[in-house]
This record gives C-alpha cells, structure tokens and sequence, in this order.
C-alpha cells in the first residue's frame, strides 16, 4: 500500500493519477476535504480508503495502520503564502509532519515528503539545495517558515539519509481549480484570457527590473509526479532535492505562453502590487538541479511553452478540468 497525504489537493491527487496509470490501486488517501470541490479531483480515481487527516494521525500516534506499507508520500499541508495564523502552520505543516516522519521511520517505511521554494526567503542566499544552505536559509512568510522548521528538523536528526523531501518550485497545472487565490497565475490568466482577451500582471517595484519581468521557475505538475514517481522505486535515494525545471521564466513570457495557447495575441496590463506583500515578494528563483540529477533522475522536464499548450489545450479550454 502507498500512503498519500494531500492525496485529494493539488499534486497529491495529481499523484493518485500517476499511480492509477501505472497501474498501483492500493492507495490509501488522506486529506480534509471539507466545503471544497477538491473530493472531484478524485472522482476518476482507483484507491482502496480515504481518511480524514485527523483520523489518520490519531491512527499513526497508536500505531494502529496495519497491512505492508512501502511508502508514505507526505503532501498535506497548508500552503497558503498569506496564512496568518503561525499556531496552526506550526502544528499542521511542522508537528503533524514530524509526527509522521517519526512512525515511518520506526517502521523502516519509504517517507517522502514536500518542503517548498518558500524556504530560500528573498533568494539572497541563493537556491542551492545542498544541506549546508538548506539549514541557514531565512523565508519571509509564516507558510515557508514552516517548512523550513521540518527542514531543519531532518537535517539536524540526520534523517535526510533514510528520507527524500522535495522543495517544490511554483507547479501548475490541472486538479488545481480549487485553489481559489492560491491557483497558478496560468490558471487565473487563461480565466482572464477567455473572459475579456487581456492580462493583468503586477508592475515591478524594484529599480532595474520591468514591469513584468520579475521572474519564477516554474514547473509543470506532470514533471513533479514523475520525480515523485521515480523517488518511490528509488528507495536507496534520499536527501532534500530542489524541484523545478531549473530555467527562471519571466512572468511576461507565462502571459505569452498563455496567449500563444490561447490562440490570441498578447495584451497585457501592468498593475500596482499590493502594498501587504511588496515586502515579501521574490523577484527571482530558480531552482538548482545538479543534485536531483546527480542522483540520478534523467528525464528532461517540458518547457514552460508545451507545458502552458497541454495545460490549457487538453484541460481549462475544455470541460475536463482534471487529469483522467
């Protein structure tokens, strides 16, 4: 059995779909599914259980989870980057984890888990995922702190030697609807390609760089299951490794992409970033991927141009909005 959390969310779910298409149904889900539409995104899905992520911790605290286990793929968290509650984040996205982390390696379990790119902070001190940066770094929000906190947790524990966590860059793509302001920009440009033919993006607030060309690496969330995918079958793997294509894009070239998809030409309308996050907002990451590749993984990921062309082509311009 493979144990998703967050299997329902963004990438879980786009994880239960790599599974399925290799023809893995043993999958136990675990997520909190609410009031949102995320429960669509499993509606094409085969897995033999779901649990609520309370049900499931209390579970694991009792060790009460039978069966033969061969990984725990550990992708449940709050992820909003506005998140102001610092109790909650701690509790879910570093204690929840940690406990979990703990049973999986009492029980010599596979355990994979997301960190985030929002560790790095303002990128001042780079994006190299080697351990003595990773355990310096200083993020800027309440979301990557958490992250970091777990971070440093398996580093300081020297579990990054029995584990694999990944530090997600900025992912898109489809099962992502129900992310309401924490969607892609892809995701909300389509929305105002199709409505009124036209983009907003914000204006730069930093001298030398161009409304717009602030820049971001942006990876499709296809690639990201992959490596997911890959880490699985490789459990001799471990260590924390960057996750994106390792090419910065501008946001003017994602609104090109998202036009070219589209079909129109570009028009693009630069606006006032908001004064709450001018003080946190990065204006460049880029992923560095020696470390994932030199252990091994060789697949090459899809430029932002076919990515964009896939995403809004087989998905947001017609009425499948997730993986099938």
């Amino acid at each position: 059995m493979i144990i998703v959390t967050g299997g329902a969310g963004f990438i879980g779910s786009a994880l239960v779909w790599k599974l399925n298409s290799e023809g893995i149904g043993d999958i136990l889900i675990v997520d909190h599914l609410g009031s949102s539409d995320k429960w669509k995104n499993l509606v094409n899905r085969r897995f033999d259980d779901y649990l609520h992520k309370d049900s499931f911790l209390e579970l694991v605290r009792d060790d009460r989870i039978g069966g033969e286990i061969e990984a725990v793929v550990h992708l449940g968290a709050c992820s909003s980057t506005v998140e102001r509650d610092a109790d909650y984040l701690v509790e879910n996205n570093y204690r929840y984890s940690r406990i979990l982390a703990e049973w999986a390696h009492r029980r010599n379990i596979r355990f994979i888990y997301a960190s985030s790119a929002a560790t790095y902070g303002d990128g001042s001190r780079g994006f190299s995922d080697d351990n003595t940066v990773s355990a310096g770094l200083r993020p800027i929000n309440m979301y990557g702190y958490s992250k970091q906190l777990f971070d440093r947790w398996v580093l300081s524990n020297s579990l990054d030697e029995h584990m694999a966590g990944i530090k997600f860059f900025n992912v898109f793509g489809p099962n992502e609807y129900h992310k309401g302001e924490m969607r892609s920009v892809v995701h909300k440009a389509y929305g105002q390609v199709r409505n009124r033919g036209r983009v907003e993006l914000f204006k730069s607030h930093r001298d030398g760089i161009e409304h717009g060309e602030q820049k971001r690496d942006f990876i499709y969330v296809k690639d990201c299951v992959s490596v997911l995918w890959w880490l699985i079958e490789r459990r001799d793997v471990q260590g924390i490794f960057n996750l994106g294509t390792g090419r910065a894009r501008s946001w003017n070239d994602l609104a090109r992409a998202v036009f070219n998809a589209a079909g129109k030409q570009p028009l693009i309308d630069y606006i006032d970033m908001p004064e709450s996050i001018r003080a946190q907002y990065q204006y460049f990451t880029e992923a560095s991927m020696a470390k994932l590749r030199s252990a091994g993984y060789e697949t090459p990921f899809m430029s932002l141009e076919d990515a964009v062309a896939d995403y809004v082509g087989n998905y947001l311009a017609g009425e499948q909005r997730c993986l099938e």
